[in-house]
C-alpha cells in the first residue's frame, strides 16, 4: 500500500511517547485502544476506552470513561534479557538490558492495522528480530488480535514469551475497576478477568486465548493471569505467536460478560488470525470506499486527510444508537470523554454524506437523552429540551463547575454548563442536515422530529421580551473567551433559524404523517398559542448589526472591547488567552473561535442581512472584521475558517487555514494531542475539503452541486457521498 495510507515513525522517540500513543490509537468504534507498547514503558499512558463505559470515582468532580483492564501486555525476554525500549549507546557495549538497534512503527491505515518492528541485541550478544502487530478487529467489535514474530538474526537466543492480561490498569487518577476475578480457564487455555465499575456498576469480562508453536502454561501473579513459554530459536528461524482477545460489557449482553468473552475468544482463536485480519480489511475497505478523499498534488496533506478521517472512524459506534463521540475521541482521557457539539456539527457531518448508518446511531444518542434535556430545562425553570453542555451514558449534565488548579493556585469558575445553550440548535442543525442529505422521512417522523420541535419549546420559554424585541441574556457562543453575554449574534440567529425549521417540519410532519403530527402535537402541548408565539420570536428577535460598517455584530458592546492585534502574537504555541491570561482576555476584541464565521458556515448566504446590504458584501466583511481577531484557541477553528474562506474565493488564504487544520494532530500544533485526538478538527478537515474546497451542495431544486475551488497545487479532488440512498462519486481538476 502507498506511504499516503501509512503514519510512520522511525526510530523510537521516547521525549514524544505519550503523543505518539494517541496518534497510533487503534480502534472499531467500540473501543480504542492508545498506541502503548507491549512490553510497556516508564511514565506511559495506557488505556483502552470502551465507550459508554463511563464511572464516577470517588473525589472526581465529574465521571469519565474509565480505561479497562490491559490487554496488551507480551513480554519477551531474550537470553534472560527483557525486551526494553534502550536505544544503542555504542558499538562495543553490551549493557545487562540489552540494546535497540533498530525501530520502526507503522499505523496503516486502510486497515487500522499497527506494526512495530524492533531489532534487538540480548546482553548475550545474540541479536533478534521482533515485530508486533495488532487491531481491534471492525469486522467482529469485541475481538482483539496481537500477532508476535520472532526472528533470530544472529545466534541461536533462548527466548521466553508470556502473554497476559492485567487487571490493575489505573486512570491517571483513579482506579475505576473492581476485579473480581482473575482466572486460569478451559483447563489451561484460557485466561480472564471479570470486574466491576465502582460507582457506575458495569460489569467486564475480557478473555484471552495464546496460540504458540511451542507449549504454553497458565498462571496467574495477582491479577494478573498469563501464559508463558520457553524455547531455545535457531538460527535465522522465526517463530509467530497470536494473542487473541475478547471483551463483553453488561452494557452489550445479559449473560454473565465473562462467559460472552470467553466463548467469543474460543470462537475468534478457532478462525485463527489470518480470518480475523482478512474479515477485518474487508471492512476497512468497505468504509474506505465511501469515506476517503483523494487529493493529488499535496501528498502531506492527502495524508493527513486520511489520518484524520481514519480516527473519526475509529471512534464511531456501528451497532449502538446508544453512543456518541467523545470530544477526544476514545484516545486518550481529555475532557474525560465527554460528549459536546463537537459530534453534532463537526464529526457528524462527515458520517451523514459518508456513513448514514453511523450518523443515524450519533442522533439517536440525542433522541434517547431527551429525558435529560428536559430535566435540565426543568430544573432552570424553562420549558421543552435543554440539552448539557457535556454529557455522558446518563444524559445528565456533567460539565464540571470548576478549572483544575491554574499556575498561580486559583481556580476558574466553568460556565458552559450554565450558559452555553446553543448545543440544543446545534443537535436540531445536525438532525435536519441528516434528514436532507438521507431523505430518511422515518426517522424524522419517528425521532427527529420530536427533538427539533422540543428544543424549540425551550428556546420559545427563553427568549426574553424587551420592549418590541426578543433578546437571550447570559450566553456564551462558540467564542468561549466571552462568557456570559447578552444576544450573542450566533445563538440569536441560529434560534431565528431553530423556530424557522420547527414550523416547516411540523407542516411537512402534518402532511407525511398524520399521526405523528397529532402524537408530537398532544404530548409536546404545541398549541396554537405556542406556535403563533414561536412566529413572533422570529418576527421581532433582535439581530445584532452595525449598519454603516455592514456586518454582523458579535455582541452589543464587543468592539468597545480592547482592540489586541492577535497577529502579532507570532510566533507561539498557544493561545493569546494563555499569554494575557484568562481575566483579560475575556475583556478583548481577542476570540476563541469566530462566532460569526461559524454562522456563515452553517447558514450560507441564508445568513441574511436586515438591510439592503448584499449578502455577500457583508459575508466578506463579516469575514474582513473578524479573521483577524480570532486566535484559533479552539482546534476546531482553523477547518471552519478554510471551509469559509474557501467559498468566499480566498482560496490561499483557505489553503493555510485548511493545512493547519489538518496537521493540528500529527504535529501537535495546540501541544496538547497527549490527552487525545481533536475529533472536532477531524470531522472539520473533512468539511473544509468537502464543503469548502469542493463547494458540494444541495441546490433549489434539491440536486446536488459542486462549485469548486481548489488551491493551485492540487491537481485533482475525488470523493463519494451517499445522497438519498445513492452513492455518488465527484471530481475536480485544476485546469493544466
Amino acid at each position: 500500500m502507498s506511504r499516503l495510507w501509512e503514519i510512520q515513525e522511525f526510530g523510537f522517540q521516547p521525549d514524544k511517547l505519550h503523543h505518539l500513543e494517541t496518534l497510533f490509537t487503534i480502534g472499531n468504534g467500540y473501543l480504542g485502544t492508545r498506541g502503548s507498547f507491549e512490553e510497556g514503558f516508564p511514565g506511559e499512558s495506557m488505556a483502552t476506552l470502551i465507550n459508554g463505559v463511563y464511572d464516577h470515582a470517588e473525589g472526581m468532580l465529574v465521571p469519565e470513561l474509565a480505561s479497562a483492564p490491559n490487554w496488551l501486555p507480551i513480554q519477551i525476554t531474550v537470553d534472560g534479557t527483557p525486551l526494553k525500549m534502550v536505544t544503542k549507546t555504542s558499538d562495543t557495549m553490551l549493557p545487562p538490558e540489552g540494546i535497540l538497534f533498530g525501530y520502526e512503527r507503522t499505523l496503516h491505515l486502510d486497515t487500522g492495522i499497527l506494526e512495530r518492528s524492533v531489532l534487538f541485541r540480548a546482553a548475550s550478544g545474540n541479536v533478534v528480530r521482533i515485530i508486533f502487530q495488532r487491531f481491534a478487529s471492525l469486522h467482529d467489535v469485541h475481538v482483539l488480535c496481537q500477532r508476535v514474530t520472532i526472528t533470530a538474526i544472529d545466534g541461536d537466543p533462548v527466548i521466553q514469551v508470556k502473554a497476559l492480561l492485567d487487571g490493575d490498569t489505573l486512570n491517571l487518577t483513579a482506579n475505576h475497576w473492581r476485579v473480581e476475578s482473575a482466572e486460569i480457564l478451559a483447563a489451561g487455555d484460557e485466561i480472564g478477568i471479570g470486574a466491576a465499575t465502582r460507582e457506575s456498576g458495569y460489569t467486564l469480562g475480557m478473555a484471552s486465548r495464546f496460540v504458540s508453536p511451542y507449549p504454553a502454561t497458565a498462571s496467574k501473579d495477582g491479577l494478573r493471569p498469563q501464559f508463558d513459554t520457553s524455547f531455545t530459536l535457531p538460527f535465522q528461524e522465526s517463530a509467530i505467536f497470536e494473542k487473541i482477545t475478547a471483551i463483553y460489557t453488561s452494557r452489550d449482553t445479559d449473560e454473565s460478560p465473562l462467559a460472552a468473552a470467553r466463548e467469543k475468544a474460543r470462537q475468534a482463536a478457532a478462525e485463527g488470525y489470518s480470518l480475523l485480519e482478512a474479515r477485518h480489511s474487508a471492512e476497512w475497505a468497505n468504509y474506505w470506499d465511501t469515506s476517503d478523499i483523494e487529493i493529488v498534488g499535496d501528498d502531506a496533506c492527502q495524508l493527513a486527510t486520511r489520518f484524520t478521517t481514519y480516527h473519526v472512524l475509529i471512534a464511531a459506534p456501528r451497532h449502538d444508537e446508544n453512543l456518541s463521540i467523545p470530544a477526544k475521541t476514545l484516545s486518550g482521557f481529555g475532557y474525560k470523554g465527554h460528549i459536546f457539539w463537537d459530534t453534532e456539527l463537526f464529526t457528524l457531518p462527515p458520517m451523514t454524506l459518508t456513513q448514514p448508518d453511523i450518523a443515524r446511531n450519533l442522533l439517536m444518542y440525542r433522541y434517547h437523552r431527551l429525558a435529560g434535556a428536559r430535566h435540565k430545562a426543568s430544573a432552570n425553570g424553562y420549558e421543552g429540551a435543554m440539552y448539557p453542555w457535556e454529557s455522558t451514558d446518563t444524559g445528565e449534565e456533567t460539565t464540571p463547575q470548576w478549572s483544575d488548579v491554574q499556575p498561580d493556585g486559583s481556580k476558574i469558575r466553568i460556565w458552559t454548563g450554565d450558559h452555553e445553550q446553543h448545543i440544543s440548535t446545534d443537535i436540531a442543525y445536525a438532525v435536519d442536515q441528516f434528514w436532507r442529505w438521507t431523505g430518511d422521512d422515518e426517522f424524522m417522523a419517528k425521532y427527529g422530529a420530536e427533538i427539533i420541535l422540543d428544543t424549540a419549546k425551550f428556546w420559545g420559554s427563553r427568549a426574553e421580551l424587551h420592549g418590541d424585541r426578543y433578546e437571550i441574556s447570559q450566553q456564551i457562543g462558540p467564542d468561549e473567551y466571552h462568557e456570559n453575554i447578552d444576544n450573542s449574534v450566533f445563538v440569536n440567529r441560529m434560534v431565528v433559524w431553530h423556530l424557522e425549521m420547527a414550523l416547516t417540519l411540523l407542516g411537512w410532519l402534518r402532511i407525511y404523517s398524520p399521526t405523528d403530527a397529532a402524537r408530537l402535537v398532544k404530548f409536546l402541548d404545541l398549541t396554537p398559542a405556542r406556535l403563533n408565539h414561536w412566529r413572533d420570536v422570529i418576527a421581532r428577535m433582535f439581530i445584532p448589526f452595525d449598519h454603516e460598517k455592514h456586518i454582523h455584530v458579535q455582541f452589543p458592546g464587543f468592539f468597545e472591547m480592547e482592540y489586541i492585534p492577535t497577529e502579532k502574537y507570532q510566533p507561539r504555541i498557544t493561545s493569546v488567552q494563555a499569554i494575557l491570561g484568562h481575566h483579560r482576555t475575556i475583556q478583548t476584541q481577542v476570540i476563541k473561535q469566530a462566532d460569526v464565521v461559524m454562522l456563515m458556515a452553517l447558514l450560507g448566504r441564508k445568513i441574511g442581512t436586515p438591510d439592503e446590504t448584499a449578502v455577500e458584501q457583508v459575508m466578506q466583511n463579516n469575514w474582513d472584521t473578524y479573521f483577524p481577531r480570532c486566535d484559533h484557541g479552539s482546534s476546531l477553528s482553523p477547518a471552519m475558517h478554510a471551509w469559509v474562506a474557501a467559498r468566499l474565493g480566498m482560496v490561499e488564504t483557505a489553503y493555510e487555514q485548511f493545512d493547519h487544520a489538518a496537521h493540528i494532530d500529527l504535529m501537535d500544533n495546540k501541544g496538547n494531542v497527549r490527552d487525545g485526538m481533536h475529533a472536532a478538527a477531524c470531522g472539520g478537515v473533512w468539511q473544509a475539503v468537502v464543503f469548502g474546497f469542493a463547494g458540494l451542495h444541495i441546490d433549489e431544486r434539491g440536486e446536488l452541486a459542486v462549485t469548486p475551488r481548489l488551491p493551485k497545487h492540487w491537481r485533482r479532488l475525488s470523493f463519494t457521498v451517499n445522497y438519498r440512498g445513492e452513492k455518488r462519486r465527484f471530481t475536480a481538476e485544476n485546469p493544466r
